[in-house]
């Protein structure tokens, strides 16, 4: 009996002190409390951790990615769409992420869904669909601000889907339409514009030089006659024929 005791002593010992030794990992950090306060952060590498009167809250220092679930959101031009993100953060501080907060991952979580619908409120669906770099870097900041106090980084805020109803979607379509065929009629009156420019100049020109009225009218005999067999009845310039009576 007294041989049976010694053994479970010892290997209560055993327990106890191998429990003592902890390993943390190069992007660990283990907070420590000392009878309920906190003593220190400790890590990485082998630590001692004394059990019952010391506890051990393992942290990590690498960068977590969060997907925000899609949002109802509501734009400023009344338009109803879903939007979902992801948001990558890190602890810089495991004493504050620890003590300043229950749990800074699911905090982080319902913070950013509500800051999301919030930035997003304010601006109209156009915005949202073509401005999405620096409606991420407004939620980021937003974010960053608040997290500061629990001792995480919001490093970045990424958009990814803005979903629209199929009506809205239709909407859009037309819309584009629209403003494609706005865009071929300007241009072409652009270039009405500029070939009735070059028009005139070259009506000026060949009005100081008749002669050249004269090879440029002959040269458009030769374009719409190609053939040796048509025939085309044109009313002759008397401009051409004026040096020959001349003479006479």
């Amino acid at each position: 009996m007294v041989a049976y005791t010694v053994y479970v002593v010892i290997t209560l010992v055993v327990v106890f002190l191998l429990s003592m030794f902890k390993v943390l990992r190069e992007y660990e950090r283990g907070v420590i409390f000392l009878l309920g306060r906190f003593w220190k952060v400790k890590g990485p590498g082998l630590i001692i951790v004394v059990p019952i009167i010391q506890q051990m809250v393992r942290v990590d220092l690498r960068t977590i990615v969060m997907d925000i679930p899609s949002q109802d959101v509501i734009s400023r031009d009344n338009v109803s769409v879903k939007v979902n993100a992801v948001v990558y953060f890190r602890v810089i501080d495991p004493e504050r992420a620890i003590i300043q907060v229950e749990n800074f991952s699911l905090a982080i979580s319902q913070l950013a869904q509500t800051t999301l619908r919030s930035v997003l409120g304010q601006h109209e669906l156009d915005e949202m669909l073509s401005e999405r770099e620096r409606l991420n870097s407004d939620i980021q900041k937003i974010l960053d601000q608040q997290t500061d106090a629990w001792g995480v980084k919001v490093a970045n805020v990424e958009i990814k889907h803005v979903d629209l109803n199929e009506s809205m979607v239709r909407a859009i379509a037309k819309q584009a339409e629209a403003e494609r065929a706005r865009r071929a009629k300007v241009i072409h009156a652009e270039g009405e514009m500029q070939a009735a420019e070059k028009l005139t100049e070259a009506a000026r020109v060949l009005s100081q030089q008749p002669q050249a009225l004269q090879l440029r009218y002959l040269q458009t005999l030769t374009e719409i006659a190609p053939g040796k067999t048509s025939t085309i009845v044109f009313p002759l310039p008397i401009d051409l024929i004026e040096p020959l009576l001349k003479k006479r």
